[in-house]
């Protein structure tokens, strides 16, 4: 709870926003800015609910979606942005089914009017064709945990932009 405590006090004076992944009552007992939802969180419904009735509409929700269908319901339902994949193969994404490939996420992007995050395998060497293909931004672990050079990698995202 002390790193949950440094993080609000330091994100509370900059532009910096905290999303909690997949725990709504630790991302308010924080003072998060919004919530991540997976498959199996809270539905987006309640969240958005609970949006409304506490005049919340700063507070930010996500949702992870696999389908063409769950983004379009995801939006519906009143989510922010998706995180959408996997696009690509990846040890850490592959419990929730083959690679989407990029023309998946382009249909998904061009469906839905809320940005669309690719996620799943996103590297340094495809990271600008989910962009390409309309893709708000991207998620990445593996671009981040195996990069040996900090500011090579910065310069390499921030071309992204």
């Amino acid at each position: 709870m002390e790193l949950v405590r440094f993080a609000v006090a330091e994100t509370r004076s900059a532009s910096t926003k905290v999303l909690v992944n997949d725990r709504l009552d630790v991302a308010l007992a924080a003072g998060a800015a919004g919530v991540h939802l997976g498959e199996n969180s809270l539905s987006v419904e309640t969240v958005t609910g609970w949006r409304h009735s506490a005049g919340r509409s700063d507070f930010r929700i996500g949702v992870s979606c696999h389908s063409l269908d769950s983004a379009r319901a995801a939006e519906r339902s009143g989510a922010d942005y998706i995180f959408f994949g996997p696009v690509f193969a990846t040890p850490s994404k592959g419990r929730f089914g083959p690679p989407q490939g990029i023309e998946r996420l382009r249909e998904v992007c061009a469906a839905v009017e809320i940005p669309v995050l690719a996620i799943g395998g996103v590297g340094a060497e495809n990271a600008r064709a989910c962009i390409e293909a309309g893709a708000a931004g991207i998620a990445a672990i593996r671009l981040f945990q195996d990069a040996r050079d900090s500011a090579e990698l910065a310069a390499a995202v921030k071309v992204l932009r």
